[in-house]
């Protein structure tokens, strides 16, 4: 299957790239370069443009015979889309109107879309199942929600196809450790304290020690890039006979912010200052996901759940990165 990966110069986008190659389908990466590294694309078919050119993406949609769309070029930054909602809602939103406008023009109707568990908020309920009420508190999330929503309406004319996977903490390196986390600015947990043990970066920081877990540090639910990948495999599969589908997608178990310290410890034989500091606004002690749908809708299960191999594979990229791609 032809399928334009939109973001495909991301994190999780040259992973899903590499992912499709191999699985004996040709990705074609449309990638503005504004967050994603033109080297991390590797060989795969690349076109330099905006998604947001409605004319410009039916005719790379037409030139290379599209048959399905999968979207990871959202802005992720939680803190920046406080500080600049309409930047946000004119990528996320807006932006992937036009790309489903075009996507309509042209007849393809297949799209997986990459959401987020910030969908949902701050939930009262541990885990988090997709019947969650969807509360979102930040920009970042309202904008996920708000292009869920228009796929769902938009499914329902019969000329969208389309799965909505909402990602816990998307962490680790895929494809031997080849493609891994290279943002600018790095907000990201594990590389955050990989740069610390490093000595790139002077400390990490511990937001808040009192809250109701073992340790008193918040518990996140973390998941290897290649799972993720593997389920969106899963997902353009299964929209054969679907037309929508939303999954969350985690591991289910979390881990507190002490563990992934101690574990990039162990891991990198290095130790690093550690400062310990006030709770941040709206950070919920406890997010892990029920991913039981995918595993029943997607025949999906992660393959590297464990933390250790999640931060060696981290480890092993941003050594052999340690300037990031360089471009």
């Amino acid at each position: 299957m032809r399928v334009l990966v939109c973001g495909g110069a991301g994190y999780i986008g040259s992973n899903m790239t590499a992912m499709l190659a191999a699985a004996g389908h040709e990705p074609i990466v449309l990638d503005n370069l504004s967050k994603g590294h033109r080297s991390a694309v590797g060989d795969a078919r690349f076109v330099l443009g905006d998604f947001g050119d409605y004319d410009f993406t039916v005719e790379v949609l037409r030139r290379y015979g599209i048959e399905a769309v999968m979207h990871f070029a959202a802005f992720i930054e939680v803190g920046e889309s406080v500080t600049v909602p309409l930047r946000y809602y004119d990528n996320n939103v807006s932006r992937t109107r036009t790309l489903l406008a075009a996507m309509e023009t042209v007849g393809v109707e297949k799209f997986v879309f990459s959401s987020t568990a910030a969908v949902y908020g701050m939930p009262e309920t541990i885990p988090i199942t997709e019947d969650t009420p969807k509360a979102p508190i930040n920009p970042y999330g309202q904008t996920k929600w708000a292009v869920e929503r228009m796929c769902h309406f938009q499914s329902q004319t019969g000329r969208l196809r389309y799965a909505a996977l909402r990602y816990f903490n998307a962490c680790g390196a895929g494809f031997g450790a080849t493609l891994g986390e290279d943002h600018h600015p790095e907000s990201h947990l594990i590389p955050l304290i990989i740069q610390a043990a490093m000595g790139r970066r002077d400390s990490i920081a511990i937001y808040g020690t009192d809250y109701p877990t073992d340790d008193g540090t918040c518990v996140r639910d973390y998941i290897h890039v290649e799972d993720l990948c593997k389920a969106h495999l899963l997902a353009l599969d299964k929209l054969n006979g679907s037309a929508e589908l939303a999954c969350n997608l985690g591991n289910g178990t979390g881990y507190t912010v002490r563990q992934v310290i101690d574990t990039v410890r162990k891991v990198s034989g290095k130790d690093f200052k550690v400062i310990e500091t006030d709770r941040r606004p709206g950070d919920p002690p406890i997010l892990t996901a029920d991913a039981s749908r995918a595993q029943q809708e997607l025949g999906w299960r992660p393959d590297c759940p464990d933390l250790e191999t999640i931060v060696q594979s981290a480890w092993d990229f941003h050594n052999a990165h340690p300037n990031g791609y360089g471009d």
